[in-house]
């Protein structure tokens, strides 16, 4: 096994956490701006990725820690498109997922072959971005993208 760079972990970590917290913002403030006929759905899946969200980024500062780092009591930016259609909020939010899916496998090209355990939790976080991304394309269908 290779030597594992805790302080390079931290690091990740630390941005994951920061970026899954800009993932509660965001995603509470685009449930807020549903409307239309799926506004019932479409919100309720939104407050379902904020808390996720907020559950990520706590595992992530747990692990953080764990490792003597000092989790950051920043959030990534958000940047505020002002564009609100439902089509709109679930691309955003397609690009956000993508985004959190390459922070995981950073995580993971990092930790592979040094720590069994952080290697399986990067994989799960993976293998969990990814299903979001799936489930946002699929939700993305009808709008022909």
């Amino acid at each position: 096994m290779k030597k594992l760079d805790e302080k390079e972990v931290c690091e990740i970590l630390n941005s994951i956490m920061e970026y899954e917290l800009a993932g509660v913002v965001r995603y509470t403030h685009s449930s807020l701006m549903v409307t239309g006929p799926h506004r019932i759905p479409i919100v309720a899946f939104l407050q379902g990725q904020a808390n996720e969200s907020l559950l990520h980024a706590q595992q992530a500062g747990e692990l953080l820690t764990g490792l003597e780092g000092h989790p950051s009591q920043k959030i990534t930016p958000i940047e505020e498109s002002n564009k609100h259609s439902i089509k709109d909020i679930l691309e955003e939010s397609l690009e956000h997922e993508v985004h959190a899916l390459n922070l995981y496998k950073s995580l993971l090209d990092l930790v592979e072959n040094a720590s069994v355990y952080l290697e399986e939790y990067a994989r799960t976080m993976i293998g969990q971005e990814e299903q979001h991304t799936i489930e946002l394309k699929k939700m993305l269908q009808d709008y022909s993208i």
